[in-house]
């Protein structure tokens, strides 16, 4: 599993620098997943959160605002370029009442039982060991600490991830099968594994309710959009000697499917999540 840990480290420090070039259009498509997520922690002034897998910031920011002057939250990520552009906000922001902290969440030594809440927005997919991996956070956590976090579901229930998907497999064909179970994105896809997962890990009062929304991809010339999808799928998705002719029928495959979602707003597809709470 170390290896494991060390590919994803490896990965998110590699591609931080596009996600952090993306961050105003995944925190317009993200951000009603957070305030769900982040109610149903609903953190009070003078709390101590921390924030997994916090990526660019934007939700430590939020969670910094809520505790106030007397609260503290600690965002971490393994990606030391999103940390930077997070703590550049935090700066520009004012709030020094938040810090951050390049680590895995899953196995970084916190200190035990003092943290009121943990969060994640979509950052808590990727446990090398997911067991391993929320018990560390329950020893964070002070008894009766809560737990919130938002996760994907089925790929299926996610048009979003599906169709372009389905367009570039137009060309290339479908993808190699992944294990369902891996870390990624889709890893805690089930509530059955969820509940099985912070059940062994110590956790207690699990909630895990579905919630469906649209989500907005945003807007923008097609051109543009098919860059972000490109730039945004994963590095396996192409293969590095693809010829140029193939490429350009990928980035037709995904304008055609741009063009069909455009609305006058912009583009929306289905979002299908999980919300999960549980304490410590």
């Amino acid at each position: 599993m170390t290896n494991v840990a060390e590919e994803l480290r490896s990965y998110w420090n590699d591609r931080g620098p596009v996600w952090v070039e993306y961050r105003e259009r995944l925190d317009g498509m993200l951000a009603p997943l957070g305030e769900a997520a982040v109610a149903r922690l609903h953190p009070d002034p003078g709390e101590h959160v921390l924030d997994i897998g916090c990526g660019t910031g934007t939700t430590s920011l939020e969670l910094a605002r809520l505790v106030g002057a007397s609260g503290h939250v600690i965002g971490v990520d393994v990606s030391a370029p999103m940390l930077d552009e997070a703590r550049r906000r935090a700066a520009d922001a004012g709030l020094d009442n938040t810090s951050f902290v390049v680590a895995d969440a899953g196995a970084h030594q916190f200190e035990p039982r003092h943290y009121d809440g943990a969060f994640s927005r979509m950052g808590i997919m990727f446990f090398a060991e997911p067991v391993a991996g929320f018990a560390n956070l329950r020893r964070a956590l002070r008894p009766g600490g809560r737990l919130s976090f938002v996760c994907w579901r089925s790929p299926s229930e996610n048009s979003w991830v599906t169709e372009p998907g389905q367009a570039v497999a137009e060309v290339l064909g479908p993808p190699a099968p992944m294990d369902p179970d891996a870390p990624g994105p889709f890893s805690l896809a089930s509530a059955d594994r969820i509940s099985s997962i912070l059940t062994e890990a110590g956790l207690v009062d699990i909630d895990i309710t579905p919630h469906d929304l649209p989500l907005s991809i945003g807007i923008g010339a097609t051109d543009e959009l098919v860059r972000y999808y490109l730039d945004l799928l994963p590095a396996t998705a192409i293969p590095e000697n693809a010829e140029v002719h193939v490429i350009d029928r990928v980035k037709a495959a995904l304008g055609a499917m741009v063009e069909r979602r455009r609305t006058p707003d912009g583009i929306t597809m289905g979002g299908a999540a999980w919300l999960v709470s549980a304490r410590a």
